[in-house]
């Protein structure tokens, strides 16, 4: 289960965004749905899409959920 933030950081010049939980950089998200999978691998099997853009787990780094380019 994830206990501390998760971290997405800016989009890069593919559009990418780092996503970072409890420490470990994961890999990258091109898309919420990807950060969605990320946080159900990482033991939030329930979660869903409205629960990415609206909780306060996530810290969007460089805009929120809808901002996906550089």
């Amino acid at each position: 289960m994830v206990q501390r933030p998760v971290i997405v950081y800016p989009p890069d010049e593919e559009g990418g965004r780092r996503v970072r939980i409890d420490g470990v950089i994961l890999g990258r998200a091109f898309h919420e749905r990807d950060v969605l999978v990320f946080l159900r691998r990482a033991g939030l099997p329930d979660w869903d899409q409205v629960d990415v853009a609206t909780t306060k787990l996530i810290e969007w780094r460089g805009g929120g959920p809808e901002v996906w380019t550089h």
